[in-house]
């Protein structure tokens, strides 16, 4: 049961965060909401690593093992930050987690298929399946009701 807690509490911090990082973006502009939203992060990362009980253990031979693509992935965060707090305000929150979701979905098939050499049909047909139900409720969306009789 406290997992399934934490889990919810971790949607919704989602949710909340890009709703904070989409009305800051608004107020100075989005590069700079962006820019704030890491400092912060940084911030308050360390401060749990202070009062946490591990130890950051750096050397030269554990950085060398990392492979160079790695380090993307805090480029990738700030282009998931910048669009977010771009597209938030144009669409519902609804949407906007279907899409993510979806995205993530596909980037793990990916990451999976070229990292283990893996391909999971079952993802694929879900994220498909995914896709085709997101798709078909946006243009059910757009169409206009007919005219009921009155």
């Amino acid at each position: 049961m406290f997992y399934i807690l934490i889990s919810i509490l971790a949607g919704v911090s989602i949710v909340v965060a890009r709703i904070i990082n989409s009305n800051l973006a608004n107020e100075i502009g989005i590069f700079q909401g962006t820019f704030f939203n890491y400092v912060t992060g940084l911030v308050l990362s360390f401060i749990f690593l202070f009062f946490s009980n591990e130890t950051l253990k750096l050397s030269i031979s554990k950085t060398n093992c990392i492979p160079s693509w790695a380090y993307l992935g805090g480029m990738v965060g700030v282009l998931v930050v910048v669009l977010s707090s771009y597209i938030t305000p144009k669409i519902s929150a609804f949407y906007l987690t279907l899409l993510i979701f979806i995205g993530q979905l596909f980037i793990g098939i990916i990451i999976d298929y070229f990292t283990l050499n893996k391909l999971s049909i079952g993802k694929i047909l879900g994220g498909i399946l995914v896709l085709i139900g997101l798709s078909y409720n946006l243009t059910v969306d757009k169409n206009p009701e007919p005219n009921s009789l009155q």
